[in-house]
């Protein structure tokens, strides 16, 4: 097995999902600092202007780059139009033109959490929750590795969660799904020597996704404690979470497939 430590100031095609606000924004804006003239990003997500916002943040900070916006659901997305997305960003660069291509799976919801564990009866609803958290990730991450197959370095990230081995109450489709996905994540790294493959856990942080989990789980024991997070300033910022991510990349100490938390 190869070097895990990842150099980022090359010639890059970056591809990154949920990337109009929170973590996957700020991650988005920061990693594509020192991409070289000739990379190409492209930002996944359902907000067109917050992908446009995205974009236009981190053309300031590297306009020597190309970036490519796709406002796309990725609950129903088939593979076919996955596809079709890459093939766009390409136009006609050769895949070759690349020294790393990066995928950061970034994509998450946090599921019904008014639900108990011995409600969550509904199939349509862990379908959909699956859908979008597992299936389609499984599936773009064919898509892009299969297009980057000769590529010297390729990178694969899974933005997972301490909530992947630890029970939350009533986050029982979040833990379920983190579970899930981290392990398929594992397996690739297992199977495919040539990759680099980190399954990253952010910590708490402030976003969109603490705030409705904070209002909204039937568990007050999970309200109070990221109430308390927020009332003690202990809850960490995405720029904070993203510093580290990109300090343990640039380190490459972990074995590819490893989970690594931000309090490691």
């Amino acid at each position: 097995m190869g070097s895990t430590e990842v150099n980022l100031d090359q010639v890059a095609y970056f591809l990154i999902t949920g990337a109009s606000r929170g973590i996957g924004q700020r991650m988005a804006i920061e990693t594509t600092r020192k991409f070289k003239p000739g990379s190409i990003v492209v930002l996944l997500a359902r907000s067109a202007s917050g992908l446009e916002s995205t974009r236009k943040e981190i053309l300031d900070s590297n306009p020597h780059i190309s970036v490519v916006t796709s406002s796309v659901d990725l609950n129903n997305a088939s593979k076919l139009l996955l596809e079709d997305i890459i093939e766009k960003s390409l136009a006609k660069t050769p895949v070759t033109n690349f020294q790393l291509a990066a995928i950061i799976h970034n994509v998450g919801t946090i599921g019904n959490v008014e639900r108990k564990a011995i409600d969550m009866s509904d199939r349509q609803e862990w379908e959909e929750y699956f859908a979008t958290n597992l299936f389609t990730v499984g599936v773009l991450n064919s898509c892009f590795l299969n297009k980057f197959r000769e590529c010297a370095k390729k990178l694969v990230v899974n933005i997972t969660s301490k909530a992947c081995a630890v029970p939350f109450k009533s986050m029982g489709y979040y833990c379920a799904g983190k579970a899930a996905r981290e392990m398929y994540f594992k397996v690739l790294a297992d199977e495919e020597s040539d990759l680099v493959v980190l399954n990253y856990s952010p910590g708490p942080v402030d976003t969109d996704m603490t705030v409705d989990i904070q209002g909204r789980s039937n568990a007050e024991e999970i309200r109070n404690y990221f109430q308390g997070l927020r009332e003690t300033t202990t809850m960490l910022t995405t720029q904070q979470t993203t510093a580290k991510f990109l300090s343990i990349l640039e380190a490459g100490q972990f074995k590819s497939g490893d989970h690594v938390d931000y309090y490691d």
